[in-house]
Formats: C-alpha cells, sequence, structure tokens
C-alpha cells in the first residue's frame, strides 16, 4: 500500500490553477480534513467530490464499473478508496513562486537525458554534466551553461568551448521554468486528466516534498 500512497496527485488552488504535486497519502489528509475536494475530470466537465462522495462513489465504481486498468486503489477494513489524480483546494487561491533548484538530477531531467551534442539518449550512469563553456575559461555553473554529455562527447570536448572541439549543441540550455521531473507524468494514461489543466508548453508545478 506504500507504493500507491506514494501516487501523484495535482494539486489545484481555488481558481483551479496548478500550483504542486503532492501524494496520495498527504492528498487524502486534505481530504479528510475538509481542506480539499476531489477534481474527476468527465468529458468536458469537472465533478467535485468531498471526502465522503469520493468514498460513495469510488465504491459504486469498484463493484458496478468496468475499470480500464488507468486506476489505483486503497482498501481499509471500512472503506475502498480510489487514488484521485487530481484536488482542489478550497481554501487557497495564490500561486507560488516556483525556482527550479540546480542540481544534477534536474538537468539530467530538463535534458531528458540526452547528450546535447551528438542528440543521442543514454542511462544517466552513462552521461556527465558539462560546462559549455569551461570554468577555467571564466563559464560558470548556471543553468544555461550546463548540459548533459556522454562520455565520448565530453572526451572530445575536453576543457574546450564546443567551437574549439567542432561541436555543435542540440539545443540551448535555458533555465526551465518548471520541475523537469513533472513531465514524467505528463501523456501518462493514468494521468491524462491533468491535460485540462496542464500543457506540455506551460509546467508550474513544484513536487512536494
Amino acid at each position: 500500500m506504500e507504493g500507491i500512497l506514494n501516487s501523484s496527485v495535482l494539486v489545484l488552488n481555488k481558481t483551479y490553477s496548478p500550483i504542486w504535486i503532492t501524494n496520495a497519502k498527504r492528498a487524502f489528509i486534505m481530504l479528510f480534513k475538509e481542506a480539499a475536494e476531489v477534481i474527476q475530470v468527465e468529458k468536458d466537465f469537472y465533478n467535485n467530490y468531498d471526502f465522503q462522495s469520493w468514498a460513495e462513489v469510488s465504491e459504486y465504481k469498484k463493484i458496478f464499473e468496468e475499470l480500464n486498468g488507468s486506476e489505483d486503489w486503497i482498501y481499509t477494513p471500512n472503506l475502498t478508496l480510489e487514488i484521485p489524480r487530481i484536488i482542489r483546494l478550497l481554501n487557497y487561491n495564490k500561486i507560488p513562486q516556483v525556482k527550479v533548484r540546480l542540481c544534477r538530477r534536474n538537468i539530467f531531467h530538463r535534458d531528458n537525458n540526452h547528450c546535447m551534442y551528438c542528440g543521442h539518449k543514454f542511462k544517466p550512469k552513462n552521461l556527465n554534466i558539462d560546462h559549455v563553456v569551461p570554468k577555467s575559461k571564466g563559464g560558470r555553473s548556471i543553468w544555461e551553461n550546463l548540459v548533459c554529455a556522454c562520455f565520448k562527447c565530453n572526451q572530445k570536448k575536453d576543457n574546450r568551448t564546443p567551437r574549439e572541439a567542432g561541436l555543435l549543441l542540440v539545443k540551448k540550455p535555458v533555465e526551465p521554468k518548471f520541475l523537469p521531473i513533472a513531465r514524467v507524468h505528463f501523456g501518462s494514461k493514468k494521468y491524462k486528466s491533468w491535460e485540462n489543466f496542464l500543457s506540455s508548453s506551460y509546467w508550474s508545478v513544484e513536487i512536494e516534498g
């Protein structure tokens, strides 16, 4: 059950704007405390459920509806609950300012594990983080100067600029306006309903915890 309770849940503010991603365990706590409600997308309509009505809907779906494999469930002695994919906070209408932390993991996610010189995709263990302008030439450790590079391209580039090494960047590195890890969920069948609030070109959600 612990793995299911770590499932991702999109959190909206009171005005239906996406503000972060939390886990199912925290989402259920907010639902139980009446701080949030479940939002379920059905065609082009939104249905809103408090904890009790969501429990009733879950029980009905489990008994009478043919499930499509995109649902996750938790079971208690008294309840069978479907994991919600979206919740809305009832008393919060702010949009928090998000700044993506510059770290190795987020650079890998931004570049989608692709070498920015040869363009091929690699496992993270086969990638390095490269300074486009080497530190010895004044290059800084900032988003715009850090890219993923495979071992072969990294060795070829050595302590030179891409031009000096005869290499071209596949894509200019920029600071992401969203946490790149959120892209993992986008397009997944389980998180299809997120598309009603997010698009591949707009992400301003924060990974909580």
